[in-house]
């Protein structure tokens, strides 16, 4: 990537952090130009994988960038927590999937069809690490 750079990032304790993010992305989304459509489905995203670190491991951080690939932008977040980790990270990507009666199981796939690119890693004791793009249409 030609012109990237970090812009901020913010650690994720409770849920005023989540909506800090949520209206600093949405911010950051707005001036780079993207739409309204996908300004909802990157905040969406932000929120379900902000809320799975306060969820799931009490804390972590979310991180993003800028991108810059030719005549192409976009934005790059990151998700990392010390929480327990993802078992069975395959299964967690599929619908329906969740280690609690309190989720319908949607996060991890919803987030994947709402970005254009993901990556997920998880071990077991040590944490999660999530990457998300959304590059401008």
């Amino acid at each position: 990537m030609s012109d990237s750079h970090l812009l901020q990032s913010i650690n994720i304790n409770s849920e005023r952090d989540i909506l800090v993010a949520r209206k600093q992305i949405r911010d950051i989304c707005q001036q780079m130009g993207f739409g309204l459509t996908d300004v909802t489905r990157i905040v969406t995203s932000v929120s379900e994988l902000a809320r799975n670190i306060q969820r799931y491991a009490d804390q972590g951080t979310v991180s993003w960038r800028k991108l810059a690939e030719g005549k192409r932008t976009g934005i790059e977040l990151f998700f990392e927590d010390s929480g327990p980790g993802i078992e069975n990270l395959d299964a967690a990507m599929q619908n329906g999937f969740s280690t609690t009666n309190k989720s319908m199981g949607m996060g991890l796939p919803g987030v994947k069809r709402l970005m254009d690119e993901m990556e997920a890693v998880s071990t077991v004791g040590i944490g999660t690490k999530i990457t998300i793009r959304k590059w401008r249409k």
